[in-house]
């Protein structure tokens, strides 16, 4: 199927005007897809209390299914983009997000709203990555760079649009309309992309569909562990066997993409350690950040009794510094390193979270409001400094792939955040709740305690002491993820310098003459 022939636009790259529009409906799209990840946990307390009646790890599915369907599928997504046309597979990505979305706003039951979101995801998969392909081939060689780090902006002011927009939406009072809300979205975009985005060239990569089923797999089946163990147990059969899948998915996936001729990510990418370095941070980047999306939400407003709309405006501290320091993160890189920029980064997203593991009902706002600014400093340094060491570590024949594994290190970050705090959250929340309400109903939502029981305060208390230790959990994995980033660098760093003396040293020795051989 060739799918460029949805394309009427020239080969020819647009013009600098056009390019001003289609910067601005490609990071729409951006914002689109990354937002649908935070917008939905402004929808889980109406979701606890809906119909529905989800418990607690149904919960964490309906938002960790679109983040993991995502995040696996992207790189596939931008392999089909290369191969197939990266304008065509774009508009058949928005296509099948507003699909989805329109599939999980008429879901009569938990099932059916988990298929919509996977649907969603992978549209969402179809669209990011061939967002920065699409742009990189429009833009001149000199606009790359800063082109990267607006597309990369967009990724962190995603998170932040999806919570005010989604609180907006959902002030109405459904989670419904959140996902019926983003169809037409998603449809207007589609038209304007088909209008205005030039066609690029393809290139002859096989897709590798093993690759991918292997990779899905895996990273659920590791969820699964995660998200079951407070509910089900840590040594119950379903948790042991999610994590033994998910090692031996994991184990084929590696095997399999190491023999195939064109693998969906070849591992031994993974030997540079520039590469390596920026994946493991970016991961750890949106772990922390999308955990805090997940609390956040349910914390305004069971915590602080905010409305919907309040809770998603609340979020909007985090975006300041990103989008008023982001321009200046390359200036600041230049001067005191890249090593120095990604250790301070990581200082700020960890101290954020481990500030924010000190609020409680009592807190004022401006408080909760000054660690929700401070982290955001650690993510207008990172974001821009990860991602441009990712797309620079691979060849610009690879522009889908080097932006779906931008795309798939966010992304999973944001799905293993998300079950980690999940997890956390629930089995203290439960710990904290008193004796008499655990006893005869086990709740593990707070939903499902209010239902049973009128001591809100008690619920409620538990459940900041709750959130407080995901926030702790969460802020110490982030700092200790950072060390080791910035520990790696610099011991790859060292090891370069070495080998370059060790080259400079042999092409200086003089060679052997003739007659030292005869000698």
């Amino acid at each position: 199927m060739q799918f460029n022939v949805l394309n009427h636009a020239s080969d020819v790259p647009p013009r600098p005007a056009s390019q001003r529009g289609l910067l601005a409906v490609i990071c729409a799209c951006v914002v689109l897809v990354v937002g649908m990840v935070a917008a939905i946990n402004l929808a889980v307390p109406l979701l606890a209390a809906s119909a529905l009646r989800p418990s607690a790890s149904a919960l964490v599915w309906i938002v960790d299914t679109y983040v993991i369907v995502f995040a696996c599928l992207v790189i596939p997504g931008g392999a089909a983009g290369d191969r197939l046309g990266r304008k065509g597979i774009l508009l058949f990505g928005l296509g099948l997000f507003a699909v989805g979305a329109l599939m999980s706003a008429a879901a009569p039951n938990v099932a059916f709203l988990l298929a919509g979101r996977a649907v969603t995801g992978v549209g969402a998969a179809a669209v990011l990555p061939n967002t920065l392909a699409v742009l990189l081939h429009a833009v001149p060689a000199e606009r790359k760079s800063a082109t990267i780090a607006v597309w990369a902006s967009m990724t962190g002011i995603g998170g932040v649009v999806g919570n005010v927009g989604g609180g907006a939406i959902l002030s109405g009072g459904s989670w419904r309309w959140l996902f019926a809300g983003v169809v037409p979205i998603a449809l207007v975009l589609a038209a304007l992309v088909g209008r205005i985005a030039p066609v690029s060239p393809r290139h002859d990569r096989r897709l590798d569909p093993l690759g991918a089923v292997l990779l899905v797999g895996a990273s659920v089946a590791l969820l699964l562990g995660i998200v079951q163990g407070p509910e089900a147990g840590w040594n119950s059969a379903i948790v042991i066997s999610g994590f033994t899948c998910a090692a031996v998915l994991f184990t084929a996936w590696t095997i399999v993409e190491l023999k195939v001729e064109h693998p969906l990510l070849d591992p031994r990418l993974f030997r540079l350690p520039a590469l390596r370095s920026a994946c493991l941070g970016m991961t750890a980047v949106f772990f922390g950040m999308f955990a805090l999306f997940y609390v956040n939400a349910s914390f305004l407003q069971y915590g602080k009794g905010f409305g919907v709309l309040q809770t998603g405006l609340g979020i909007i501290p985090l975006t300041v510094p990103i989008i008023l320091g982001a321009k200046h993160v390359g200036r600041l890189s230049q001067r005191i390193g890249l090593d120095a920029t990604t250790a301070l980064a990581f200082v700020f997203v960890g101290g954020g979270l481990l500030g924010l593991s000190t609020s409680g009902v009592q807190t004022p706002y401006v408080e909760y409001a000054a660690w929700l600014v401070v982290m955001g400093i650690g993510v207008a340094l990172a974001l821009p400094t990860l991602s441009g060491a990712i797309a620079g570590a691979l060849p610009p024949e690879q522009a889908g792939v080097a932006a779906g594994l931008q795309s798939t290190t966010r992304e999973f970050g944001s799905a293993l955040g998300v079950a980690v705090i999940g997890t956390v959250l629930t089995a203290r929340f439960v710990a904290a709740l008193p004796s008499e309400i655990r006893a005869d109903h086990d709740p593990h939502t707070v939903a499902q305690a209010l239902a049973i029981a009128d001591r809100i305060d008690d619920v409620v208390a538990a459940f900041i002491s709750g959130a407080d230790s995901g926030f702790r959990v969460i802020g110490l994995l982030v700092l200790v993820a950072g060390a080791l980033v910035v520990l790696q660098s610099l011991l790859s760093r060292r090891g370069s310098v070495r080998q370059a003396h060790v080259s400079r040293a042999k092409a200086m020795k003089p060679s052997p003459s003739p007659a030292d051989h005869t000698a």
